[in-house]
């Protein structure tokens, strides 16, 4: 399974998201710290969730960082994210 479709995966079990878009942007990385051959380290998630209502950044980033620890530990070098609780900036 691509590292995409777990991280998308497991961001679903854990927030059941009203939605979610994740990105590899590996390919913007050749050559920086990180990168490897065939990608899949660089990755971008934009997620809204109730599960992130009355929760500050830090602690949103926690509870996603906690989700895909084990992709974190493994191949994943970089993970951008945009998470927001529903009608905040923009969310829908």
């Amino acid at each position: 399974m691509r590292t995409a479709d777990q991280i998308t995966q497991k961001l679903t079990e854990a927030f059941t998201p009203q939605s979610l878009t994740v990105e590899d942007e590996s390919h913007r990385h050749e050559g920086h710290a990180g990168h490897r051959p065939g990608g899949q380290t660089h990755f971008r998630v934009y997620i809204v969730s109730d599960s992130f209502k009355g929760k500050t950044r830090l602690e949103r980033h926690r509870l996603i960082n906690q989700a895909l620890a084990g992709e974190l530990a493994g191949g994943v070098h970089a993970l951008a994210i945009h998470a927001a609780a529903p009608g905040e900036g923009g969310a829908s």
